[in-house]
């Protein structure tokens, strides 16, 4: 073996260990945690809330742990919520979104159409953490998805790459590991900045007509970094750093899809403009 494959092993786990930080402490049961009455099938949206909410999980998550927080809240509003495991490797339980993006993004759309027979929704709204913020949009500009999807909401969303706070740059001192990290975890090496994934999804343009968008960062993220990088261009945007609204909050990338209430205000917000509040530091007792 060549000396920097070993050397690479540890670099590769620590890419890995910082990436888990969207992984709450019960991950190594999702299998078998309930999801607490959401993807319910028999839901039937509302007049208030007539489109049904699909939860996109980040790298390294599911369906069921990166939502105990946040889709019991959206229930709790009379929203009909659903949530989807993606990007699953074979052999590797549990920790997903490891696999192509682009075949992710297939997954997701096969989930929406099922979504939306179901509810008899024209149309669904899209909430993801991390790379669950950033995948749909490949969805929304190559698999048709605009037309069935009203507004995506993108929680410390890795839009334009993931450095990890610098780490990934560690990987041009490896000669050709990241075709490595493409052979095994290629959703990880299509996160990197730069990569043919990142470049062809951001090409012409950030967002697509007729979604409406809506990006929630965190000044602290260690993962989705810089954090201005999560940002969007476009003219229907809306970005969000969660310190403007709440100067006390210090959320980094796993919290502030995990727990964050802040920011799950802003998430209903974002699903019910018309009725949407201000958001403060008392939001989170809310």
């Amino acid at each position: 073996m060549l000396p920097w494959k070993r050397l690479l092993r540890p670099l590769a786990a620590l890419l890995l260990s910082a990436a888990a930080v969207t992984l709450p402490a019960t991950a190594a049961h999702a299998d078998s945690a309930p999801h607490s009455g959401w993807n319910d099938y028999s839901c039937k949206p509302s007049a208030v809330h007539p489109r049904p909410v699909v939860l996109v999980h980040g790298t390294l998550g599911n369906s069921v742990d990166n939502w105990l927080g946040l889709a019991p809240y959206l229930e709790a509003r009379g929203y009909c919520v659903f949530s989807l495991d993606y990007g699953q490797l074979p052999g590797v339980p549990v920790f997903h979104g490891l696999g192509p993006i682009d075949r992710s993004a297939e997954q997701l759309a096969s989930f929406v159409d099922q979504v939306r027979a179901a509810t008899g929704a024209a149309k669904a709204d899209l909430v993801g953490h991390s790379q669950g913020g950033m995948m749909p949009r490949y969805y929304l500009k190559f698999l048709g998805g605009a037309d069935k999807v009203n507004a995506l909401v993108g929680i410390a969303p890795d839009n334009h790459g993931a450095t990890l706070s610098g780490l990934t740059n560690l990987l041009a001192y490896f000669p050709g590991a990241t075709d490595l990290l493409k052979d095994t975890t290629p959703g990880l090496a299509d996160q990197l900045p730069g990569s043919a994934f990142l470049t062809k999804l951001n090409a012409g343009g950030d967002t697509v007509p007729g979604v409406h968008y809506t990006v929630i960062a965190t000044q602290y993220d260690e993962v989705a970094t810089p954090w201005r990088s999560q940002f969007l261009s476009g003219p229907d945007v809306h970005n969000i750093r969660i310190q403007d609204l709440c100067p006390l909050d210090l959320s980094e990338h796993g919290t502030i899809g995990l727990s964050d209430r802040i920011a799950f205000h802003e998430v209903a917000n974002a699903l019910d403009p018309a009725h949407a509040a201000a958001t403060t530091c008392l939001s989170a007792l809310s």
